[in-house]
Parts: structure tokens; C-alpha cells; sequence
């Protein structure tokens, strides 16, 4: 049982507090816990559970805001960080974003969506779908109608249907003149590669998002074609566990409208769809730059939005960097970002100038760490492929489709 969630900022400060039930719990508990975050940094806020003098204490971090729930009882871990994922994950579709502004400028949609999501401590209604029944997102047209009527609440005066149904996460009995499903497979890559160009680390982590829309109360089963590379599956509710653990095929009854379905991740891959060679070399205080850029496996889809990023050491002085294709910037906090787009046919894009160092200096000390971003539209590097996707008692016209998308998360060159 959760007695009170904070939202916290990036600079500690309480954005939001929600006591949840008769037992308040003080604020202190804030500043107990930004105050080891200041002092073991990184390293505490990477774990999700933390015990305090008097709390035990949740956390989630999204987008620079830290969701921090408190207990004083015993209970399951995965549950309070759990409910937090949902939480940031409703806000940041109900807002459109999270950031500190947003939440400000939406205290009332915040605080009515927490007061449905959780009762007295305990997780009640945290489907997306059916909150937007009850809870209005806010437009421009409900913050006019706000200030002239005076009325702040976004909350339905009837509950949704689903309510009392035993598939809370679906409205009743949903009509549609075309009924139509859309799978897309969602991929993110995370790669390490050391300075001397090994793969040291390279892994995917995917999501199955499904857009539903049918009518009444479709039954449907989702199949993979190699479902054994599969590793850290979890799932939406409607997903019923048991043919999944028999014969890893998803059978559910989908939500209406936009959700996902499950989320995946695919170990020890072993190439990445672009290389990246930096080379540094530093004498009489200055250093010569010139970095690479290339494809080093083909996916058979064109690889566009390519960016590399790279913080300059604060040694650095300034930098005269150039490149022959695409543009070259270095923002105000001393970061060098090269916007690639797509690899012409014709040249390998190619990053050098010179870097100036401190007077004191001969060398350069203190290399960079390049981050690259990429975009694949058609093509799941994992490999992942999906099979078939079934409905039964399927209605006379029905539209399927499939899509594929891998982009670069954590991706990482050391030089």
C-alpha cells in the first residue's frame, strides 16, 4: 500500500505532493532523499528501491522528473515501481510530454488522473484508454471554456462502460464502420564500442505497439516467427499468460485505440548497422580531430537521421571543426553536434578540424565519448518477424498491417 507520491524536479524541488491515504507523510522525506542523491549521485538514483529512516521509498525517473512513492508497510517492490511506470507513462500521453513546465501548467488534469489511477494506496484504473473516458486531456478549447465558466474540472459525470466489466482495459462494445489493427514493431539499440573499434556491448530493447480498432469484443493471437531470441518479455494486461508460456503466441483482447502490447529485449547482437572511427592526436597544445562515418552492415532500408554528438573536455579551449557533408555545431555548453542525415553514395562523411588546449597543456588528457543517432524505417535489426496475426469470428472487411522501426538509444563510441 503506497501512502503518498512527490514528483521532484531535476533541481530537487517538489512539483506535487499526493497524500494517498489517512497517514500523512511529511516532506522531510524529500529532502532526505535529495540529499543522498547530491552526495552518492548517479549511483543512488539507479536504485529503484531505497530504504529511509522511517519509508521505504520508489522511484522512477523520466525525463529529468524524479516520481518518488512512499510506504511504511510491507509490499511487493514491483508493484509501487510498477504503478510509477504507469503513472509517467499516462501523464506523458495525456500531456503530450514531461517536462517541468507541462506539469505545472496541468496541476488539476495531474492530480484527477492520480485520484482515478490509485484508491486509498492501492493501483485502481491505470488503462489509458478508459481514464480518457472519465478524465477529459486537456486542449485549448477546455482551458477557454475553464476560465470563462470557472469550472477547472476535466472529470466525466458517468463512468465508462468497461467499469464493471471483466475487461476493465476495453470500452463496451465498441462500433466501427472499418475495423482495423496495426502492429508496429519498435526497436531501440544500445552499443558500446571501444576505442580500439570492438563491439563490446550490443543489445536491442523492443516494444509490439498495437493500434485496435473493432468492433465489440475481438479475440486475437499475434505470432513470431523466432520467438526463442526473445529475452525480458513483459506485458499489457489483456495478454493471458498461459499460450504464451505453452507455445509463446500472444493471445488477447486488445484495448480499443493505441496501447503496447509488450516490450522485449535481444541480447549479445553481434554487428551494428553504421561504424564510427575517431582518431585524436594531440601535441603542443593542440589536438587534430577527424572522425569517420560509415555503414558497416547494410539492413537492406535506408538509414537516415544520423547525428553524432560529443561532449569537448573542458580543457578545450575552442574548436575549429568542419566537415564535407551535413553540418557541424558546437552548442553553448560545449557540445559538438554533427547532423549527418543519410550516407551519400558517392563520399564517406568525414568530421575534422582543431582543438585548442589550455595554455598549461601539451596533450589532451581527457578523450571524448561519441554518441550517435540513427533511424530505420521497414526493418527490426534484431530480427525479429512476425508471423501471423489472427482474429477470430473476424468481421467481413478487416485491414491488417505491419511496420518496423529501429533507432539508436544508448549508442556509444570511445575514442
Amino acid at each position: 500500500m503506497l501512502q503518498c507520491i512527490f514528483l521532484l524536479s531535476d533541481s530537487g524541488e517538489v512539483m506535487l505532493e499526493k497524500q494517498l491515504t489517512g497517514h500523512r507523510v511529511d516532506r522531510s522525506i524529500c529532502d532526505w532523499f535529495w540529499h543522498h542523491v547530491i552526495s552518492q549521485g548517479d549511483s543512488f538514483k539507479s536504485q529503484p528501491v531505497i530504504a529511509s529512516p522511517t519509508h521505504y521509498l520508489f522511484q522512477v525517473v523520466r525525463e529529468g522528473i524524479t516520481f518518488l512513492a512512499c510506504t511504511q508497510v510491507e509490499m511487493p517492490p514491483l508493484m509501487g515501481i510498477e504503478f510509477l511506470c504507469r503513472v509517467s507513462d499516462v501523464l506523458s500521453d495525456y500531456l503530450g510530454g514531461l517536462n517541468e513546465d507541462v506539469i505545472k501548467d496541468n496541476f488539476v488534469i495531474v492530480y484527477e488522473l492520480l485520484d482515478e489511477m490509485i484508491d486509498n494506496g492501492f493501483p485502481l484504473t491505470t488503462e489509458a484508454n478508459i481514464l480518457r473516458e472519465m478524465i477529459a486531456p486537456p486542449n485549448i478549447v477546455s482551458k477557454v471554456l475553464s476560465v470563462v465558466t470557472g469550472n477547472s474540472s476535466n472529470v466525466s459525470d458517468t463512468l465508462p462502460g468497461a467499469t464493471g466489466s471483466s475487461i476493465p482495459w476495453r470500452a463496451a462494445e465498441p462500433k466501427y464502420a472499418n475495423n482495423e489493427v496495426y502492429v508496429d514493431l519498435v526497436e531501440e539499440m544500445d552499443a558500446v564500442i571501444n576505442r580500439d573499434g570492438a563491439l563490446v556491448k550490443c543489445e536491442v530493447y523492443g516494444e509490439v505497439r498495437v493500434n485496435s480498432h473493432l468492433s465489440g469484443l475481438p479475440d486475437l493471437t499475434l505470432s513470431f516467427a523466432n520467438p526463442s531470441i526473445l529475452d525480458d518479455v513483459r506485458f499489457h494486461p489483456c495478454v493471458r499468460f498461459r499460450p504464451w508460456e505453452s507455445h509463446q503466441v500472444l493471445s488477447f483482447v486488445p484495448p480499443d485505440g493505441e496501447f503496447k502490447l509488450m516490450s522485449y529485449r535481444i541480447k549479445k547482437l553481434k554487428s551494428t548497422p553504421l561504424y564510427v572511427k575517431p582518431q585524436l592526436t594531440s601535441d603542443a597544445g593542440k589536438c587534430r580531430v577527424n572522425v569517420l562515418v560509415g555503414i558497416r552492415n547494410d539492413p537492406g532500408k535506408t538509414i537516415d537521421s544520423i547525428t553524432l554528438e560529443f561532449q569537448l573536455p573542458p580543457c578545450i579551449l575552442s574548436a575549429d571543426l568542419n566537415s564535407n557533408h551535413g553540418t557541424v555545431n558546437i552548442l553553448g555548453n560545449k557540445i559538438c553536434s554533427w547532423t549527418i542525415g543519410r550516407i551519400p553514395k558517392d563520399k564517406t562523411p568525414s568530421l575534422s578540424g582543431t582543438l585548442l588546449l589550455e595554455t598549461e597543456l601539451e596533450r589532451l588528457h581527457v578523450f571524448p565519448t561519441f554518441r550517435v543517432g540513427f533511424r530505420i524505417m521497414g526493418v527490426a535489426l534484431s530480427g525479429l518477424q512476425i508471423d501471423k496475426l489472427d482474429l477470430k469470428t473476424a468481421p467481413s472487411r478487416l485491414y491488417k498491417g505491419f511496420r518496423a522501426l529501429t533507432r539508436a538509444g544508448e549508442f556509444e563510441v570511445r575514442s
